[in-house]
């Protein structure tokens, strides 16, 4: 069933005026936006950093309770292949 022809042209001429609209240019950011970006991108790298800095204190944990559960049992491993240590972040601190 084909929809009435004036519904189609109302839908088209909508979305004719709707894609207009989404071209349209944004104005340049603030020097207030530009600021709180950055500060908003330092903190997500300092998140990662932390989140990074977790699980390799978790891996020290699973690696050091495999090991000593291994020598309980006897049974022979492999030596614990050098890691370099986990680096705390410290707190986050702006810039």
């Amino acid at each position: 069933m084909k929809p009435p022809a004036a519904l189609a042209i109302t839908l088209g001429v909508g979305a004719a005026l709707c894609a207009g609209s989404a071209l349209a240019k944004l104005p340049p950011p603030s020097d207030e936006a530009k600021a709180k970006a950055a500060e908003v991108a330092a903190k997500a790298a300092w998140a990662g950093k932390v989140a990074a800095y977790q699980l390799c204190k978790v891996e020290d944990r699973v690696a050091a309770a495999y090991f000593a559960s291994a020598k309980r049992e006897g049974k022979t491993v492999a030596a614990p292949v050098a890691t370099p240590p986990c680096v705390d972040p410290g707190p986050f601190e702006k810039s």
